[in-house]
């Protein structure tokens, strides 16, 4: 699942509208998953979602759309859960879309043991963050819980002694880009956007 739903306050823009170049973020996402092996992949757009559709490549993927993208990611992650009535899914692993530094060797690590009963969490400096993997039987808790702009964090909380943390430092930068100043740095944009989308 990515997220892509936020309006990007303080960077300018809606988050899934970023472009390293001249490819959006949100396909630079999608091609991490796929090579990392995800066999579905959901994107949750919200602000400038129409804008997103015509300028990104999201044929490989599900889209849901949350109407709700102001209250925060909380309704993001709510959404892409419900996304998921595939019986046969047992896990889904989570990034939020503004990760240029992510790669698919740690979202494999995040995501090496996708059974129902997990709770997976990449590390960067000892610190949590994402790619997140969520076990089948933690999404109804997870999306009760969910709130806001911390997420998945209080049920994660809630359920800490049963999270398993995976080291993706030598692998990854978990960086996520929410100043002009980190932009800066990966070469990131955001297209203008036109009024009344």
């Amino acid at each position: 699942m990515i997220i892509a739903a936020g309006g990007g306050r303080r960077i300018g823009g809606p988050e899934a509208l970023l472009h390293q170049g001249e490819k959006p973020l949100v396909n630079q996402m999608i091609d991490t998953m796929t090579k990392a092996g995800c066999e579905q992949i959901v994107v949750v757009l919200g602000a400038a979602a129409d804008q997103v559709r015509e300028t990104a490549d999201l044929g490989r993927a599900t889209v849901v759309i949350n109407k709700a993208w102001g209250t925060g990611v909380g309704s993001s992650i709510r959404a892409g859960l419900a996304a998921m009535d595939d019986e046969g899914i047992e896990a889904v692993v989570v990034v939020p879309v503004d990760m240029p530094g992510l790669t698919a060797a740690a979202v494999r690590r995040v995501a090496a043991l996708p059974y129902p009963d997990v709770l997976v969490c990449a590390t960067y400096d000892g610190l949590r963050g994402y790619p997140m993997l969520f076990g089948r039987r933690h999404w109804p808790g997870i999306a009760t819980l969910a709130s806001a702009d911390v997420g998945a964090r209080p049920y994660l909380l809630a359920h800490k002694d049963q999270i398993v943390d995976i080291a993706c430092d030598s692998v990854a930068d978990g960086s996520r880009v929410d100043t002009p100043e980190l932009m800066a740095l990966y070469g990131l944009t955001v297209p203008p956007q036109r009024v009344g989308v």
